[in-house]
């Protein structure tokens, strides 16, 4: 698979960069064996230590005990003898109507400031269509999200392993409430649905602005999503749309999340020349995000107020 040798050139050429030089331990897991179908996840996590801090350990789930971190730690495959690593692709017949993808989770777990912590890294199932996205609120692609996290949550939490305060972070795949979207941005606007000719199924949505010569304001295909002013996705880091960002809410009896003071992280223009547009093949979101438990943020809140 040529882009996992790309992935594997950016992990060496970061972790020896000189930008990197004052971090003298590591732990490098990339999962790259894509032809072990039953396990693939493609994921990768990559922790860099920094000299200033002591005594880090990092747990053995083979023999459950810690013990410290004191070199530079690489590892590539599938991941399956690992055993400072656990990682898991999300069952097959987790949802019998989509597709088998390679999307799980990957833990680590740590003792930081004699803290014990998870850090998880984890991709969920993302939009396969913008029509089908738009079609209810919450969208079918939200509710198969919903129930992959709460798998995450609960394999992290059951009684395997002592329970610690966790950070799961990674391509969530979170998206805006679309149809809510949709509808509050289409109000002053005609709609025309084109369906296809030989079935009744619709190909594509079009919003047309009832004056300014009917300039179109909103086109939507299954992967087309081209707002004319897109701009509304920057202004302010996109705050007027944070109110559409509804998915974390469904897990606020488990997980919290810091503020959100960022724009949306997906998806931005691959060329080089315009780091600041989207791309028109999605609705803007926020994808990419760090949740963590509640005795997580405690924790960042204790020392934030000056505990040590």
């Amino acid at each position: 698979m040529l882009n996992m040798g790309h992935a594997e050139n950016f992990f060496w050429t970061l972790e020896s960069s000189e930008e990197m030089k004052d971090f003298d331990r590591s732990c490098i897991y990339v999962d790259n064996q894509f032809k072990v179908e039953d396990s693939f996840t493609a994921l990768g996590s990559m922790y860099f230590i920094h000299k200033t801090l002591k005594n880090i350990q990092q747990y053995d789930f083979h023999v459950k005990n810690f013990k410290a971190v004191l070199e530079k730690n690489r590892y590539m495959g599938s991941l399956d003898r690992v055993t400072t690593v656990e990682k898991e692709k999300f069952p097959k017949n987790f949802w019998p109507d989509f597709k088998w993808s390679r999307k799980g989770f990957m833990r680590t777990r740590w003792i930081i400031h004699n803290q014990g912590l998870d850090l998880v890294n984890v991709h969920l199932f993302h939009d396969a269509s913008n029509l089908i996205a738009c079609n209810s609120s919450p969208s079918i692609y939200s509710a198969n999200r919903n129930n992959a996290l709460r798998y995450v949550i609960s394999r992290i939490s059951d009684s395997r392993q002592t329970v610690l305060p966790f950070f799961v972070f990674g391509d969530f795949n979170f998206r805006l409430d679309t149809l809510s979207l949709v509808q509050d941005l289409s109000t002053a606007a005609d709609v025309q649905m084109v369906k296809k000719d030989s079935s009744n199924e619709v190909q594509r949505i079009i919003y047309e602005e009832k004056d300014n010569d009917h300039q179109v304001l909103l086109r939507i295909e299954e992967k087309l999503f081209a707002y004319l002013h897109q701009a509304v996705f920057r202004e302010d880091n996109g705050r007027a749309l944070l109110k559409y960002d509804k998915e974390v809410a469904a897990f606020h009896d488990v997980i919290r999340e810091e503020d959100i003071k960022f724009p949306p992280s997906y998806p931005y223009s691959e060329e080089h020349a315009k780091p600041t547009q989207y791309m028109n093949t999605r609705c803007p979101a926020w994808c990419d995000r760090i949740l963590m438990s509640h005795t997580a943020q405690d924790l960042i809140h204790r020392r934030d107020d000056g505990e040590k």
